[in-house]
């Protein structure tokens, strides 16, 4: 993918195609005056290591000429590489603070976080599939122990770090931020927005064990990136954003429409989420249980937040009916 030029900035994508529905993994090089930023930091594999290496050398770069490393959100796919990189050259990792538990993996929280996912599943009478996610989750918090970034994390300041603004756009997760440069209008948003696919507002806990609105704030933060008129969008998966007005129009619109999908089902007395989600996606729903759960979560919150339905709890688990 082609560099982007403008004034005091220089950006250079490393993209990573995937075979899945997320097309390819982008992480980007940013150059300001002496300053060279990693902006996330991919999967930590082969792949994304030597994608790297490749843009390094071609634009006449070493690894050692990193300055900074700045990650939009703890997810994976956007943390990857910061352990290898700092092994080699030693450089700063900034991180908002409600990343620092997830990326160390803290014990506590996560205990926290099965817990949570235990009660909310059986409240939205999902039974056996809720009974088998959590058991998954049990397993892989002791599977995955050895997966905690050893890098030191530096929290990220509350509203600017070089000639970026820090904008928080939660929702997908709940520690993501984007980095805006306002002279060049360029925007670093993680998985905010995607050109060719709708990023999930996953279901999660606050550290108080309280379950996030994530749709809401997904809504919420589209319109903040709305109302910056960014003239480029650098997303976390996909093409390079030109024209992000009429795809953040695109994306709220599709959400009206899949609200008042699940309202006309709610409507004609599908009352929990589990018989939503089973009735919307099938057979699939089973497969790929996780996500679609989430998914039907965050509307109903949605819906209920505007008023526009209410929840009775029915022996243990939630009901919903129009109002």
């Amino acid at each position: 993918m082609n560099q982007f030029s403008q004034g005091h900035i220089e950006v250079f994508p490393i993209v990573i195609p995937v075979s899945n529905t997320l097309k390819s993994v982008n992480f980007y090089l940013v150059k300001q005056g002496r300053r060279l930023s990693l902006i996330d930091a991919g999967f930590n594999n082969e792949e994304c290591w030597q994608a790297l290496q490749t843009v390094l050398q071609h634009n006449d770069f070493q690894l050692k000429d990193l300055t900074e490393i700045l990650l939009t959100h703890h997810h994976v796919d956007h943390v990857g590489l910061v352990d290898r990189i700092v092994a080699e050259h030693s450089v700063p990792v900034y991180a908002h603070a409600r990343s620092v538990v997830r990326l160390k993996r803290d014990e506590t929280f996560l205990r926290m976080r099965v817990e949570f996912f235990k009660q909310l599943y059986e409240e939205m009478g999902c039974g056996e599939l809720g009974s088998k996610q959590v058991e998954n989750m049990r397993n892989a918090m002791k599977r995955n122990k050895g997966l905690k970034m050893q890098s030191e994390i530096i929290i990220l300041p509350e509203h600017s770090i070089l000639d970026f603004e820090i904008i928080e756009v939660p929702g997908h997760a709940h520690d993501q931020v984007a980095f805006y440069h306002r002279e060049s209008k360029w925007l670093f948003v993680g998985d905010l927005l995607m050109e060719h696919l709708s990023p999930l507002a996953f279901v999660e806990p606050d550290f108080n064990g309280n379950r996030m609105k994530t749709l809401v704030q997904h809504i919420e933060s589209l319109q903040k990136c709305l109302l910056l008129q960014p003239t480029i969008v650098f997303s976390g998966h996909g093409g390079i954003i030109e024209d992000s007005a009429s795809l953040i129009e695109k994306r709220l619109k599709r959400i009206e429409e899949k609200a008042n999908q699940f309202l006309s089902l709610i409507a004609v007395g599908v009352s929990t989420a589990h018989d939503i989600a089973r009735m919307i996606h099938k057979e699939k729903y089973e497969k790929q249980f996780y996500n679609i759960i989430t998914d039907v979560i965050g509307y109903l919150d949605y819906l209920e937040g505007q008023g526009k339905i209410q929840k009775k709890s029915v022996r243990g688990i939630y009901h919903y009916y129009v109002n």
